[in-house]
């Protein structure tokens, strides 16, 4: 019965979310507006006009933004791109357009992660001052500047961490800090992690070593090493094995993937383990409600089993960036990087991470 409770708890702001943006979100955008003339304090950013593939993305002089009360102004020196990026610019599954926007983005600029520099701050602002070096998450990371809340979704950048790397964590190193936390990993643990080479996964893999798990991770032939290289105690190949007709019994499995069905992830699990679904596929798995369709079948089976299956909502904190960045300062964890790009490569970018190939973090720099 608490499930049952727990997932109408989490159903009901969906669905009020799904009223409000039905009754209130505009189907146009600030590129539609033809009165809009050239900025006046010109920045180049990455916006997109309307739904489609990494074509729509343009690089484009827009205004440069100005810190409204409890903001800060970021010049940002690094940003980090996310699954979360491509399902924004192509509106699906189709069901996330009823916050987006409903015929076109109701929000032109893109991108998440960044670190940067503090250039100015807005009223009320005592936390942060011009010069500091920070990372975070705030829509529009992709472009020269943006103006972030000073609260609860930017700290300051440990010393000695690159920008690179700071910009690498926000997104996928919170999701899998809150996975693992939720599945109450801590020494002994015996944790298998599904995707341990994509961004969320190779810092699953670290965090959880870091905790004194047990971490077994799963990739594909070629991420055997890295894995391994992070710290996970046994790699199992998917192309070669699969982990649930194997016959071991996990206290926890984080899937990034989703390759597997819920029913089929039980049997790999302890009978009191617990299954936490991050990952839900890549860009081509179902256009209304895509990814979804797992959550839906975790929410139908977990009243009927002793086993606890959760679905993941991720949730920005300041205080989790910290204990993120005090685990890089302390070497516990670093964040991967396999491929870099400009600004004005940012499509290729997102083409590159919608193949589902990348190992750790892709980044642009603006």
């Amino acid at each position: 019965m608490k499930r049952v409770l727990k997932w109408i708890a989490l159903a009901i702001p969906v669905v009020l979310l799904g009223w409000f943006a039905v009754a209130f979100v505009r189907s146009d955008n600030a590129c539609s507006d033809p009165g809009a003339g050239s900025p006046a304090h010109p920045i180049k950013a990455i916006v997109y006009c309307d739904y489609g593939l990494a074509d729509r993305l343009k690089l484009e002089d827009i205004e440069k933004p100005v810190p409204e009360a409890g903001q800060i102004l970021v010049k940002v020196r690094a940003a980090a791109a996310n699954p979360l990026d491509w399902h924004y610019l192509r509106g699906t599954p189709y069901v996330m357009r009823l916050g987006a926007g409903l015929r076109r983005p109701a929000e032109i600029r893109l991108g998440v992660d960044y670190s940067g520099v503090v250039e100015s701050v807005g009223p009320g602002v005592t936390r942060f001052k011009p010069g500091d070096e920070v990372f975070g998450a705030r829509t529009g990371a992709f472009g020269e500047y943006v103006a972030a809340r000073s609260e609860g979704s930017v700290v300051l950048k440990p010393p000695g961490i690159s920008f690179e790397q700071a910009a690498a964590v926000p997104v996928a190193a919170i999701t899998a800090l809150q996975g693992l936390r939720v599945a109450g990993v801590g020494p002994g643990t015996k944790v298998l992690i599904n995707g341990a080479s994509g961004g969320v996964g190779t810092f699953a893999v670290q965090i959880a070593k870091a905790q004194g798990a047990i971490v077994t991770g799963v990739c594909s032939g070629r991420n055997v090493e890295l894995v391994k290289s992070l710290g996970a105690d046994a790699v199992i190949d998917y192309t070669k094995e699969n982990y649930t007709t194997q016959g071991a019994k996990y206290d926890v499995i984080i899937d990034n993937v989703a390759n597997n069905g819920i029913l089929a992830n039980r049997g790999a699990l302890t009978p009191t383990g617990k299954y936490v679904l991050i990952g839900g596929g890549g860009p081509d798995n179902g256009k209304w409600i895509g990814p979804l369709i797992n959550p839906i079948k975790a929410m139908l089976i977990s009243p009927f089993v002793k086993q606890d299956l959760d679905v993941l909502f991720a949730e920005l904190s300041s205080a989790d960036l910290e204990s993120l960045g005090k685990l890089m300062q302390d070497g516990k964890v670093t964040p991967v990087i396999d491929r870099r790009y400009s600004l004005a490569e940012t499509p290729e970018a997102i083409r590159y991470l919608e193949t589902g190939r990348a190992r750790g973090k892709v980044i642009i720099v603006p």
